[in-house]
């Protein structure tokens, strides 16, 4: 469970340091459902940006937000794109969640609060004293930045110096400290390294994302509800969701599937993860280009045991679709030979590197298991080709310009030619091996009780369930620390 424990000084120091920076802290009800948001908070966003740097856009940390740059306030039905019978080549329905319309263009800045509010609002970090670092494979240091800029707090964001060019660059403007770690998307021990040096500084807090089970309470509670009213409102007579897909990373949002099973138990979740790193599916390693997601290790925070199938993606999919869907030709094939019309097609530049990943996923699931029109698979797109538009210049770079037969065999072979290969669909053995994973990473490295990866197996109730179940009892340490500075009942 998360220690919420109360640091009295810390705490003071924080409900102070608010007061004089203006920061009202949402609850996790009002990121499930902004309907619970007060209406002079609604009244200040209609006047501010979506990714500008004032505290109110804490309130927009919900998947409900309406797809604005400027003065957006919220929807009932999440932002979603639904991917066509014609595009993916299966029959049944997929569903894309849309990370896109989060401050910073991407969900992970949802992920970092639920890590940052527990110790923020007990004290236990101290915005007088402590910096907050923010390991990651790209998007999660730039929400946790920008929550840390926003809650008035010193950040030290780390990533993969292979990482693509906009990130740094606005990092560069928004964290204290930006840390280059080296490799790319699959090196994650060289952060967790990283981490290690920076912990002799008693004035830094790691908030790593792969172990902070804050990560899985948010997605729990405000993905994995966001999800289901996404289905619940579109779904015709007839259908079932027949099952969510989603790459790794953090495995934070591993948990959103965790909600939807317990909400619909015959769904299969499936994990995703790249095929030049097939950790999961082989024990294997190796770099890949999939942005968004990090391997050579099984994250803390999976509840391997509630997992139905690993899915292994290769990288040249995503990349060469990244292509067809953010080009002016394969745009055009798009168009005119398969007959989507322009909103859609502009829905499919909010899939990112690893968002595509997660649609293709989808649709190895469909086809193994032969889903018909009467299924719904679910998914979410953390971030949106905005952060990639150098990758696809330097795309361009290597194969030349695109053209209309290009983008012909990208979505014949790269889309609809996808098989049910390098795919397996898990035992109970299957997850232990790979639950047991975690032991050379946390165990070993770092200095996690066998114990307690233990009882990450065998006491669902005790770990998960109950992590997921303090959203209630973070929400009142909310509304106390509000109650506190004043600004609330001020407004």
């Amino acid at each position: 469970m998360i220690d919420l424990s109360i640091n009295k000084k810390g705490l003071a120091n924080n409900i102070a340091k608010a007061k004089e920076n203006n920061i009202i802290i949402p609850t996790f009800a009002q990121m499930e459902n902004p309907d619970l948001i007060p209406e002079k908070i609604k009244a200040k966003l209609a006047n501010t940006g979506l990714w500008d740097v004032d505290p109110v856009n804490l309130f927009r940390i919900t998947w409900k937000n309406e797809a604005k740059d400027f003065g957006g306030l919220y929807q009932s039905v999440p932002n979603y794109v639904e991917i066509p019978s014609v595009l993916s080549g299966v029959k049944c329905r997929i569903l894309a969640m849309a990370g896109k319309w989060f401050p910073t263009g991407c969900h992970k800045v949802g992920a970092s609060f639920g890590c940052l509010a527990p110790r923020l609002v007990t004290g236990q970090f101290d915005a007088t004293y402590h910096h907050a670092v923010w390991p990651s494979t790209g998007n999660y240091c730039r929400g946790g930045a920008f929550n840390s800029k926003l809650l008035a707090c010193d950040s030290v964001a780390i990533l993969p110096a292979e990482m693509s060019k906009e990130r740094f660059d606005w990092l560069s403007k928004i964290a204290g400290q930006v840390i280059a770690t080296p490799g790319c998307e699959s090196n994650v021990k060289e952060i967790f390294d990283k981490t290690w040096e920076l912990r002799a500084d008693p004035t830094m807090m790691i908030f790593n994302q792969f172990e902070e089970m804050g990560n899985p309470l948010w997605h729990y509670n405000v993905t994995g509800n966001a999800l289901a009213d996404l289905y619940e409102a579109v779904k015709k007579p007839g259908q079932r969701l027949a099952g969510a897909c989603f790459t790794s990373g953090s495995a934070g949002t591993m948990s959103a599937g965790d909600r939807l099973k317990d909400l619909y138990p015959t769904m299969k979740l499936g994990v995703g993860e790249a095929l030049q790193c097939p950790t999961i599916l082989d024990n294997g390693f190796g770099g890949h280009r999939i942005e968004g997601i990090g391997d050579k290790h099984i994250p803390w925070i999976h509840n391997v045991k509630n997992t139905d199938m690993a899915i292994a993606i290769d990288d040249e999919d995503s990349q060469r679709l990244l292509r067809l869907f953010n080009t002016a030709d394969g745009q055009a094939y798009l168009k005119n030979e398969l007959g989507l019309d322009d909103a859609l097609i502009e829905k499919l530049t909010w899939l990112g590197i690893s968002g595509i990943a997660n649609v293709l996923c989808c649709i190895k699931m469909a086809k193994y298991y032969e889903l018909t029109e009467d299924d719904i698979l679910c998914t979410v797109l953390t971030d949106s080709a905005g952060m990639y538009g150098s990758r696809i210049e330097e795309l361009n770079e290597a194969h030349g310009a695109y053209s209309l037969l290009e983008a012909a065999k990208d979505h014949s072979l790269h889309m609809l030619g996808l098989k049910t290969d390098n795919l397996l669909e898990l035992t109970y053995a299957d997850r232990k091996r790979i639950h047991n994973l975690k032991y050379y990473t946390w165990v070993e490295q770092q200095a996690r009780d066998v114990k307690d990866l233990n009882a990450l197996w065998y006491d669902t109730k005790g770990t998960w369930d109950a992590v997921h179940a303090q959203a209630d009892e973070l929400d009142a340490l909310i509304n106390e620390f509000n109650e506190a500075t004043g600004l609330l009942k001020a407004l």
